[in-house]
């Protein structure tokens, strides 16, 4: 019998490159035909077949309460009931602002977008803006966007700036950005040392989620904060991934470290497009119609978007929410690793807040080379049997896992019996 998926992927080739609308969704790190969802409640989806798979990308994080939670429905349907967007301000604007402010104590003022990849490439026009500087400082592993600044990879040495990983980038552009390996102070203070007044900004994943789940050192993210102050640079934290995922006052709250601009986005929409990117109020005035640096989108602040991230906003700041998902997050990860020692696989995990990270290797990696030195294709082969299994992990050994309030202890239970026998395959 035909599945419906391999007819859908067929037929989506026809008319979409590659049959996807964004690249990881086509399976070409793992192989096989990517899963048409139709549905999801819950910690579950159902695919084109109607097979039910216990899932762990949430939407690649913003289904931080579950899918189609009641609150968040109720709310979108409130909202799409008076009207899709206007193109002109609403209140709901105002209050996710105001949410996002009292919430972070290191973002006085807020603009709202419609993306993660518009957030970030806005702050890096905005800190260049500011400073009156070119370069700016990103790290191997890192992903903010695919805006043309930040698709670019480590030139040949430490003060060499870097070279395009996309076609289309211009080296012009990519000269601009030099690209520094993660978790190395040292480099870190040597390039300052050499070229601070020149750098506008460094920008960071303070917990890296694109190369799977990768933590910033405290050392690291210190010497960074340190630099950036002594030199006149801004501190970019792309909380993207892991705000409002790692803890209610993200990864900065968690290390301690205030950083000069935030990037958001996945949680606070909820599940629709709904990103942002604020600071300091002295940065932030640079920015049109009050300053000389362009930013606009038809679609930002949309408001049955932000009734989507405002209703999520809510429902996290439940008493013990974080205490509870972690513990789900935490439970999984140490069952996932004891289940691979039993069946004699080398292989560990990781978990921060509602974040994971799986690796086959012997140690939780630390930077982007101790990442691809794991073993990709004992990856690729687990991923399969548990997909098989019913179980639906992101398909790459580069992208980091999510967990949800509704992954109750019988759904991790019966993840990590599902593993047992993916790891036992691999045996």
């Amino acid at each position: 019998m035909t599945s419906k998926n391999d007819t859908l992927f067929t037929r989506a080739q026809t008319s979409t490159p590659g049959g996807v609308n964004s690249p990881v969704r086509a399976f070409r790190s793992v192989g096989g035909t990517p899963r048409f969802i139709t549905r999801a409640e819950g910690p579950y989806f159902w695919d084109a077949d109607d097979k039910r798979y216990i899932d762990y990308i949430g939407s690649w994080g913003p289904a931080i309460v579950g899918h189609a939670h009641p609150d968040v429905i109720h709310a979108v349907q409130q909202a799409a009931a008076r009207g899709l967007s206007f193109g002109a301000p609403t209140e709901g604007e105002i209050e996710m602002a105001e949410e996002i402010c009292r919430i972070l104590p290191s973002v006085e003022q807020v603009r709202l977008v419609s993306s993660g990849t518009e957030a970030a490439m806005s702050a890096l026009r905005l800190a260049r803006g500011a400073t009156g500087r070119d370069k700016i400082l990103k790290f191997e592993g890192c992903y903010h966007g695919h805006a043309d600044s930040l698709l670019v990879k480590a030139g040949s040495g430490l003060l060499t700036f870097g070279n395009p990983t996309s076609a289309g980038v211009p080296e012009d552009f990519a000269k601009h950005t030099l690209v520094l390996d993660y978790n190395n102070p040292q480099q870190l203070e040597e390039v300052f040392h050499q070229m601070g007044d020149q750098i506008a900004c460094v920008i960071v994943e303070p917990v890296a989620g694109n190369m799977n789940l990768v933590r910033a050192t405290p050392e690291f993210l210190q010497t960074m904060r340190t630099l950036c102050t002594q030199h006149g640079s801004i501190l970019i934290f792309d909380e993207v991934m892991c705000g409002f995922r790692v803890g209610l006052t993200g990864a900065q709250g968690m290390y301690g470290i205030t950083p000069d601009l935030t990037v958001l986005g996945k949680v606070i929409g909820g599940g629709l497009p709904v990103a942002a990117f604020g600071g300091r109020k002295d940065l932030m005035k640079f920015l049109a119609p009050l300053g000389p640096v362009y930013q606009a989108g038809t679609l930002s602040g949309n408001p049955v978007a932000v009734a989507a991230g405002m209703s999520t906003l809510k429902l996290i700041q439940q008493p013990g929410f974080y205490e509870a998902l972690s513990a789900q997050t935490g439970k999984l990860a140490a069952g996932l690793t004891e289940t691979a020692k039993a069946n004699g696989v080398a292989f560990c995990a990781d978990s921060v807040g509602g974040m994971f990270g799986l690796y086959f290797g012997t140690e939780v990696p630390g930077s982007f080379a101790q990442i691809m030195a794991c073993d990709k294709e004992k990856f690729n082969t687990f991923f399969h049997a548990m997909l098989d299994l019913g179980v639906y992990l992101a398909p790459s050994a580069f992208e980091a896992g999510f967990v949800s309030s509704q992954h109750s202890d019988e759904v991790i239970a019966a993840t990590i019996a599902a593993a047992d026998k993916a790891f036992a395959a691999i045996r």
